[in-house]
């Protein structure tokens, strides 16, 4: 899979990734990691745990993979391809924020992503996802039927899901991704948490 560390691109393969994982007590992937903010902010919180951010785009990760901790990884992928070398090696992965086809492969429960998200997953994992308000207006769906519709995504992969939580103002200012901040401080500073459990 390819890595990214500022302007630094590497190749790691199974095996290596094994080895990374060996010296962490868990595991976090961020899936459409954006500018890599959150993985960064979790790595340097919990160094006994490793963080990887995932994001198509390679521009968007190299400055926190520039200034990250050891125990992150940025990973250069698409979220409907995930790279074979991260299977089954999760016991947490979340979802911040997500549009795009990301979002609408959430709502639409499109077959590959929610493949790709078990199998990220180890068997007793947390999938963690936080939706904004504005993103799902721009899909055409309001926030509680968006909600809705990615609880039974997350239950179509067998997961248990628990009642989703409203995210206000307030919340979104302490939570550390750049996108969290800007709807903390725009017109539309909604949104809503869903945990789901495998296993």
């Amino acid at each position: 899979m390819r890595v990214i560390n500022g302007k630094t691109t590497s190749h790691m393969d199974a095996a290596e990734v094994a080895a990374w994982m060996e010296m962490h007590s868990g595991i976090t992937i961020d899936l459409g990691a954006g500018d890599g903010r959150f993985v960064r902010s979790l790595a340097k919180s919990r160094p006994d745990r490793g963080a990887i951010a995932l994001d198509l785009c390679e521009a968007n990760l190299r400055a926190a993979s520039r200034t990250a901790p050891a125990n992150a990884l940025f990973v250069v992928a698409d979220a409907l391809a995930l790279p074979d070398e991260l299977r089954g090696l999760a016991n947490r992965v979340t979802v911040n924020f997500p549009w795009g086809s990301l979002l609408r492969g959430l709502i639409q429960g499109e077959p590959g992503l929610l493949a790709g998200l078990a199998a990220l997953a180890n068997r007793q994992a947390v999938i963690d996802v936080v939706l904004n308000g504005g993103a799902l207006a721009e899909t055409n769906w309001p926030l509680e039927m968006g909600a809705e519709r990615v609880v039974a995504s997350l239950r179509s992969i067998g997961a248990k899901v628990d009642s989703p939580c409203l995210v206000g103002r307030e919340d979104l200012r302490d939570y550390p991704t750049t996108w969290a901040k800007r709807l903390a401080f725009g017109r539309d500073p909604r949104g809503v948490r869903i945990v789901a459990r495998l296993g």
